[in-house]
C-alpha cells in the first residue's frame, strides 16, 4: 500500500520548503486512465489513505493541487529517500505516523500517472481542499519516539527452504494474496492455502491445484478495495471426514441485503462480511463440489479490519466442551478511523470481537447457528447483548491459535493503529480495550496518533497485552503458533512476525506465561544472514506464519512473491 504517500502528498518538496501555492496541471481524464488509476489506488492505497478523512495515514485528496507531478512521481518510486535525505518535514510526519511505505518502482510511469490523475479527478469531483502542513522547526530532526522496549536480535538463527510456489493470481505484485493454511483433516499430508483474491489452493506432493474458487460461486464477491478485503479465512469442521463441512468468510459489495449485524442508516455500509458453511457432495473429490449455507452477515463501514480469521481448536477430543465450536475474529470494520467509535467496543456489536458459535445448532438470533451456554454473556439480562461474543475490545484480531500443552492457552495477534502491535492471551469475557486502549496506553478516537498514560481514576478492567512491540520495530503483527516440533531450539516458543518488514520474532512460553520478552530471529541462507525483504524481492513482505499440527512443520508465507517456505533448522 502507498504507506507514506503522506510525506509527498501533504508537504514534501525537493527543496525542503512547505508548498502552499496551488499547482495547476491538466491531468488525463479519459476512462482508461482513470479506471486504471482507481484500480491501483483501491488495491494499494485506500486501506491506509482515504481521500477526504485522516486514517492510518493522512487524506490524499487535494495533493495534486499543492505538489507537482514530478515530485509525486519520484516519491512513489522511492519514498525512503525523503527520510534518508534528512528532510525535516518528512521526519516530522514519520514521527507522527510511524509508517514507512515501500518503494513502488515496479509501477510503470503510465500507472503512476493514472493514480495521480485519479486522485486529481476525485479532488475536483468531491471539492476536496488541499491539506497544508506547516514545518515544525522545534521538533525538526528529532528521531521517531519509541514508547516500547526495543526488540534485539537473540542470536537464535533459522534456516528456510522453498516449499512451494503458489500460482500468481495477478501479474503485478503482490503476485498472490496468500493468507491462511490448513492441513487436510485426515492428516494425509495435503495442505490448503487461501488467496484473498478468492481461491483456495490444494497442495499435494509439491503440486498445487484449485480446490475452491469462490469468484465463480458468489456474484457479489469483491476483493477490493483494501488489503483486508476478499476471502478472509477458512476452516474445516473437526468432523469434516464424515460431514464434509468447511467454513469460509468473504466480502460482498453492499446491495441493500439485510444483515445480522447492522447499524443506523445514517452510517454508510462499505461492504458486508459473510460467514458461509460449505458442504462437499463427494468426499473423494480434490475440487470442491457441493452446497452452501449462509450463517452470518455483518455490515462494516470501511474496507479494513473484517473477519480475518476463523478457527476450530485443533487436536481436542469429542469429550471436550470446546469440540466443534467455531471461533471467529472480527475487527472493528474501520469504524474507529471512520469516526464512528460507537460501533465497536460494545457488547451489542459484533465489530471488534471474537465470537464463539456452534455452526451445527440454531439458537442464534437468525436461527442459523448455535450459541453455547458456556459463552460468557449467554445469561446476560440485556436482550440486546450479542451472546455470541467470547471476548471483545479489538481493533483487528488478525490471527488466532492455541497452545494445548498448557491447558488451552488462546493467543490472538492484534494489529495496532500507530504505536503498538500486540499479542494477547484471550480469556472468556475479556475486554481488550480498543478503542480506549492501544498497548497499555490510553487513546482517543479523536486522535489515534498519540497515546498517553491512563487516568488514575479510570477503573475500567481492560486486559493488557501479553506482549507488544513498538512501531519503530514494525507496523503490523503477523500472528503465529507455539512450536512443538522436532527442532529443539524452537520448542515452547511462540513464533510470530511483522507483516510489513517480514521480521520474525519469538516469545518463550512457560506454564505461568511469566516471560513476555520479544526476541528477534536471524534468518540464514547458505551460511549468510539475510531477511525476507531480500528473499521475497519486495520491501513490503506481507508475511504470514502457519503451522501443521499433524507434522509439526512451521511455514513462512510471503504474499509479494507467492512463496511458501519451511523452517528446517534453528540454532544459536
Amino acid at each position: 500500500m502507498f504507506r507514506i504517500f503522506v510525506f509527498a502528498f501533504v508537504l514534501l518538496c525537493s527543496n525542503g520548503y512547505t508548498v502552499t501555492a496551488q499547482v495547476k496541471k491538466a491531468y488525463a481524464l479519459d476512462k482508461k486512465t482513470l479506471t486504471l488509476g482507481k484500480e491501483i489506488y483501491t488495491t494499494n492505497c485506500v486501506s491506509c489513505h482515504d481521500l477526504k478523512n485522516d486514517g492510518i495515514g493522512p487524506r490524499l485528496g487535494g495533493v495534486t493541487r499543492i505538489l507537482p507531478e514530478k515530485i509525486l512521481t519520484s516519491f512513489i518510486q522511492n519514498p525512503g529517500k525523503a527520510i534518508s535525505g534528512g528532510d525535516s518535514r518528512a521526519s516530522i510526519l514519520h514521527r507522527k505516523y510511524k509508517l514507512l511505505m515501500p518503494s513502488f518502482d515496479f509501477l510503470k510511469p503510465a500507472e503512476i500517472k493514472s493514480v495521480i490523475a485519479y486522485i486529481d479527478m476525485e479532488t475536483t469531483r468531491q471539492k476536496i481542499a488541499p491539506l497544508i502542513v506547516k514545518e515544525d522547526k522545534a521538533s525538526a530532526g528529532r528521531p521517531v519516539e519509541r514508547l516500547g522496549i526495543p526488540i534485539v536480535k537473540s542470536g537464535l538463527k533459522i534456516e528456510l527452504e522453498d516449499f512451494v510456489q503458489v500460482p500468481a493470481s495477478d501479474p503485478k505484485p503482490p503476485l498472490t494474496r496468500i493468507a491462511n493454511m490448513r492441513p487436510h483433516p485426515s492428516g494425509d499430508g495435503s495442505l490448503f492455502v487461501s488467496d484473498q483474491r478468492g481461491i483456495i489452493h490444494r497442495i499435494s506432493k509439491g503440486h498445487t491445484s484449485t480446490f475452491l474458487d469462490i469468484r465463480n460461486r458468489q456474484p457479489e464477491y469483491i476483493n477490493t478495495p483494501g488489503l483486508g478485503v476478499g476471502l478472509g479465512s477458512f476452516a474445516f469442521h473437526p468432523d469434516f471426514l464424515t460431514n464434509g463441512l468447511l467454513y469460509v468468510t468473504h466480502t460482498e459489495k453492499f446491495t441493500g441485503k439485510g444483515a445480522d449485524y447492522a447499524y443506523p442508516d445514517s452510517i454508510k455500509v462499505a461492504m458486508q462480511w459473510v460467514l458461509e458453511e460449505l458442504k462437499m457432495t463427494n468426499m473423494g473429490d480434490t475440487t470442491f463440489n457441493g452446497s452452501a449455507r449462509e450463517l452470518l452477515r455483518v455490515n462494516v463501514p470501511g474496507a479494513v479490519h473484517g473477519m480475518q480469521d476463523i478457527e476450530f481448536i485443533p487436536g481436542i477430543g469429542k469429550e471436550d466442551p470446546d469440540y466443534g465450536l467455531l471461533y471467529v475474529g472480527t475487527g472493528d470494520g474501520g469504524s474507529t478511523i471512520a469516526k464512528h467509535p460507537e460501533l465497536c467496543h460494545d457488547l451489542k456489536s459484533l465489530l471488534g470481537t471474537i465470537i464463539r458459535i456452534d455452526p451445527l445448532c440454531n439458537n442464534s438470533p437468525n436461527g442459523k447457528y448455535g450459541i453455547p451456554e458456556s459463552n460468557p454473556f449467554f445469561k446476560h439480562n440485556d436482550p440486546g447483548v450479542r451472546k455470541e461474543i467470547y471476548a471483545y475490545g479489538f481493533r483487528n484480531p488478525h490471527r488466532i491459535s492455541w497452545d494445548l500443552s498448557n491447558g488451552k492457552t488462546m493467543f490472538s495477534a492484534e494489529v495496532g493503529e500507530t504505536n503498538f502491535e500486540e499479542v494477547n492471551v484471550i480469556v472468556s469475557g475479556g475486554d481488550y480495550g480498543w478503542n480506549d486502549r492501544e498497548g497499555k496506553f490510553a487513546i482517543s478516537w479523536k486522535d489515534l496518533k498519540n497515546v498517553y498514560k491512563p487516568d488514575a481514576g479510570d477503573n475500567r478492567k481492560f486486559i493488557d497485552p501479553f506482549a507488544a512491540y513498538d512501531h519503530v520495530d514494525g507496523n503490523a503483527v503477523s500472528g503465529g503458533y507455539v512450536y512443538h516440533g522436532e527442532i529443539e531450539a524452537l520448542k515452547d516458543k511462540y513464533i510470530f512476525g511483522d507483516i510489513v518488514n517480514g521480521k520474525l520474532f519469538y516469545v518463550n512460553i512457560n506454564k505461568q506465561l511469566s516471560d513476555s520478552t520479544i526476541h528477534q530471529l536471524t534468518l540464514v541462507e547458505k551460511g549468510k544472514e539475510t531477511d525476507l525483504i531480500q528473499l521475497s524481492g519486495s520491501k513490503r513482505v506481507d508475511l504470514r506464519i502457519e503451522y501443521d499440527p499433524f507434522t509439526k512443520e512451521l511455514y513462512v508465507m510471503t504474499k509479494s512473491d507467492g512463496k511458501i517456505r519451511k523452517i528446517t533448522k534453528a540454532y544459536f
